[in-house]
């Protein structure tokens, strides 16, 4: 009795005979942003989170000048809200540097080396005060 008839041999083999598949022509092309624009060092990040409002503004202005325009400082945190949510590039870029997500503000947040484990329910902005870092005026 036979048992490699030729209807197991193309079930065996299955799709490795298909052209489409041999074929690079159709697979999609991975760019330099596609295969990084999520990465994170976490070890970096947790050292970025202990930079000083200064400098986490001043690396804004550098790297993410559209970031910057929309920093505001409030207290010795920097805020970001976007009007609209950000690629993941600029989430990535922005978790990279120290930045997190605040769900119940809406905003992404730099706590500067300031971390509190409780708030007081009021808004930081009218507790602390708060500007735009774009709007200041270079001493």
């Amino acid at each position: 009795m036979k048992t490699n008839s030729k209807k197991n041999q193309k079930q065996n083999t299955g799709l490795l005979i298909r052209p489409e598949q041999l074929s690079t022509e159709n697979q999609p092309t991975v760019t330099p942003e596609k295969t990084a624009k999520s990465y994170v060092n976490y070890e970096e990040r947790e050292r970025n989170r202990l930079l000083t409002a200064d400098k986490v503004l001043a690396s804004l202005k550098r790297w993410n000048p559209r970031q910057y325009e929309l920093a505001e400082v409030v207290g010795k945190w920097v805020w970001i809200t976007f009007p609209e949510p950000p690629v993941e590039r600029v989430r990535a870029e922005l978790s990279q540097l120290g930045f997190h997500w605040n769900n119940h503000r809406k905003c992404w947040q730099h706590p500067c080396g300031q971390f509190e484990t409780e708030g007081s329910g009021q808004d930081p902005r009218q507790k602390y005060g708060s500007y735009f870092a774009a709007q200041q005026k270079a001493a």
